[in-house]
């Protein structure tokens, strides 16, 4: 098994290049099998999830050729060869859900789904998927087998569209919604539904196909359902989880860097919370510049939201960001219910973090009253220290990674399979922006978490 080993106090300094958006072209790549027409993408980042999804494309009948090199991926699914997804995919990642949107409306046959995957950062229920799902005329069910669950789903009569109403803008049902739509007979509306930058992306890529799909601004999407699909290019858009955390890393170990590729309005309001904290950025024409202007000012109050707000994945960097500024500050994570596990890892480096299940922001959300811990105060100005770190998941991992930058000593981080889930050469672009970072074996490796790559 590989460690990262960081050494603490350096200083970034340099250009990095953000990559693909790991969270659009996962998606594009189940969106590819709604036609049997050739897709070209471009910009395609080479990370584990874009592997994984590979994979499962290929399984179900896709012809994929990828020059990861160049950034580019040629896939084309002529004709479903099975719709049955092996248990090994099972817990690889999110995307085998999604599946069943997208298998909707290529076949007639039953479709055998693995249980979904991710990250442990709190219930990420598919109940809205599969509601959503049935509101189309879909039958799901879950059912155990070989002693793990799976999803069967099938429309021997086709799927119809119809008024779909989430009762939380999720992005997996929205997107789910949204592709199995695509086929349906006649008109899907899908209410308050997810809007983030990756969702306008499918809408995009779904459109240049063939579909016809129209956003409003009240979180409504309207599709109307057709046969028609085109051979489609698409560029993916630039990750905006990777270019705040580059630009976060950056301004926490008092250096300046210049992110290739950014997009300024999809970043609003990171923007906003990084200038409230005293985080140096500027706009420039083929990117965003961070850079450290002086000391952090603590007194944030931080709260999670789906877009526009803060995003989730934002959170953890963030938090590393507040250890650091003078001053008590307040984290109310609303997304998901268990997001500050990570946090006592940094408390171990000296972090003054106290967890509470109380909402402590504006507003109360979901989780309020059912004694999740999702909130947090950080007493910033506290020194960390290296230590040996074991990543529990993929955004965790970099706010590990970020503390472990800014610490004194030396600290060694196990688990580099997460990291390589989402960021791509991570290591590399850290060491040309100056980081002492570097990968070493250990003399008794342990098995790795099984993946289907």
């Amino acid at each position: 098994m590989n460690f990262l080993k960081v050494e603490g106090n350096g200083q970034l300094s340099g250009t990095v290049k953000a990559a693909g958006a790991k969270n659009a072209m996962t998606k594009l790549l189940v969106a590819s099998l709604l036609s049997p027409k050739k897709c070209i993408f471009y910009n395609v980042p080479n990370i584990g999830d874009v592997e994984i999804t590979v994979n499962l494309c290929s399984e179900i009948g896709s012809k994929i050729a990828w020059d990861k090199e160049k950034g580019v991926l040629e896939i084309q699914t002529k004709e479903i060869k099975t719709s049955y997804i092996p248990q090994r995919f099972s817990g690889a990642n999110r995307i085998p859900i999604l599946l069943i949107g997208a298998l909707l409306g290529r076949t007639e046959e039953d479709i055998i789904i693995p249980t979904v995957g991710g990250d442990d950062i709190g219930k990420r229920s598919v109940d809205f998927h599969v509601e959503a799902l049935r509101k189309l005329g879909a039958v799901v069910e879950y059912r155990e087998m070989k002693k793990e669950g799976a999803y069967l789903a099938h429309a021997h009569n086709g799927l119809s569209g119809n008024i779909i109403h989430l009762p939380f803008p999720s992005v997996g049902a929205t997107e789910n919604a949204l592709l199995a739509s695509v086929r349906a007979k006649g008109c899907t509306v899908i209410k308050n539904a997810a809007t983030e930058p990756e969702i306008v992306d499918l809408i995009l890529f779904l459109q240049k196909m063939g579909a016809i799909v129209s956003l409003d601004v009240d979180r409504t999407i309207r599709i109307e359902g057709t046969k028609e699909s085109q051979e489609v290019e698409h560029t993916v858009l630039s990750d905006r989880i990777e270019a705040a955390s580059f630009g976060m890393a950056a301004i926490a170990t008092e250096g300046n860097v210049l992110v290739e590729g950014a997009e300024h309005l999809h970043m609003i309001s990171f923007l906003n919370k990084l200038r409230a904290l005293g985080g140096g950025f500027a706009v420039k024409q083929n990117g965003i510049e961070f850079f450290h202007q002086g000391p952090l000012r603590g007194g944030i109050h931080l709260e999670t939201d789906v877009h526009p707000g803060f995003m989730t994945d934002w959170q953890q960097p963030y938090t590393v960001l507040l250890t650091q500024a003078l001053g008590t500050s307040v984290v109310h994570e609303t997304v998901y219910d268990n997001r500050f596990g990570y946090t006592n890892v940094l408390k171990e480096m000296g972090a003054d973090i106290e967890p509470f299940t109380q909402c402590l922001g504006g507003k109360r959300c979901r989780y309020g009253l059912l004694n999740y811990q999702h909130s947090i105060v950080v007493k910033g100005g506290t020194p960390l220290e290296g230590k040996e770190i074991t990543i529990p998941d993929l955004r965790a991992g970099f706010a590990y990674v970020m503390a472990a930058l800014i610490a004194s000593g030396n600290s060694m981080i196990e688990g580099m399979y997460f990291l390589d889930r989402g960021y791509e050469n991570l290591v590399a672009k850290l060491q040309n922006l100056g980081a002492k970072i570097e990968l070493v074996s250990s003399p008794n490796p342990t098995p790795e978490i099984v993946s289907a790559l």
